[in-house]
């Protein structure tokens, strides 16, 4: 006999099946310790969908009680026998912290995490990102690689998790999109798997990111730094080509979302140059 759905409704922000959704940290919701045990969530039905899409599985999901007829009805079915936990507006409210967007959160099981030959292996765009903290830019920078041809991104471990709510939403589920890993190895580790590394700086030495040569390399690991002090002297130094976006009326750069996209345009792949 085929199992219905349970809808569980919540009136309490005390209720054990909210924990997910409420009382647990970012931290503990990735479990550093147990990465294979760690969850995240992801929030509106169309980044719910592109999850789904990519393969990730679903754990619970909550949503508003109006929403179970509405918005979340095809979440609920592609989602299988998984508890639904609902109630109103306000109790969601209180549970999360936040207005939900459009009423439906969906806790999913984090996936075995690649490693770097497993992503690169065949790439020859990837986006090295170094000490960006902020989960906005995170989302955005996502957003843009995936939008503009790159083909995997690393993560140094003092960035800020990709699968952060945050991050996931700004996104629009592009995090799911395009294959990522975390990068334990020093940034100049990447020339070993055959790239070019261009650290995006203001230096003296800095080339336009539109210098032919830079352009033309087969195989490019463009390095974004954090919001505030850059990327570290050392791995400026280390990096192959150092790259400027051109500025006018005097002003000095761009945030590193707004910077990424420039970057990830004018240095996509050179024609011809796919990826197998």
């Amino acid at each position: 006999m085929e199992k219905r759905t349970e809808i569980i409704e919540i009136d309490s922000l005390t209720h054990p099946g909210a924990a997910m959704f409420s009382t647990l940290t970012e931290a503990q919701l990735r479990n550093r310790l147990e990465p294979e045990k760690g969850i995240f969530i992801a929030e509106s039905p169309k980044v719910i969908n592109v999850a789904l899409d990519a393969g990730y599985t679903p754990l619970a999901l909550l949503c508003e009680r109006k929403h179970i007829t509405g918005d979340a009805a095809r979440i609920i079915e592609r989602c299988g026998n998984i508890p639904v936990y609902t109630g109103s507006r306000e109790i969601l409210a209180d549970i999360t912290g936040y207005t939900l967007t459009r009423g439906v959160l969906c806790a999913m099981k984090r996936e075995r995490h690649p490693s770097v030959a497993e992503i690169t292996g065949d790439a020859s765009r990837i986006v090295v990102i170094d000490g960006v903290t902020d989960t906005t830019n995170i989302g955005a920078i996502f957003r843009s690689a995936a939008a503009l041809g790159m083909d995997a991104v690393l993560l140094t471990t003092t960035s800020c998790d990709p699968l952060n709510r945050r991050a996931v939403r700004v996104s629009m589920g592009s995090v799911f999109l395009i294959p990522w890993t975390w990068l334990d190895a020093p940034v100049s580790s990447l020339k070993e798997n055959g790239f070019k590394t261009v650290a995006l700086a203001l230096t003296d030495k800095s080339v336009s990111i539109d210098d032919k040569s830079l352009c033309a390399e087969p195989r490019l690991a463009l390095i974004l730094g954090t919001e505030g002090d850059g990327l570290a002297h050392d791995v400026i130094a280390d990096a192959d080509y150092t790259a400027r976006i051109p500025m006018m009326h005097g002003v000095d750069s761009l945030n590193v979302a707004a910077a990424s996209a420039v970057a990830f345009w004018q240095l996509r792949r050179p024609e011809g140059n796919n990826p197998s």
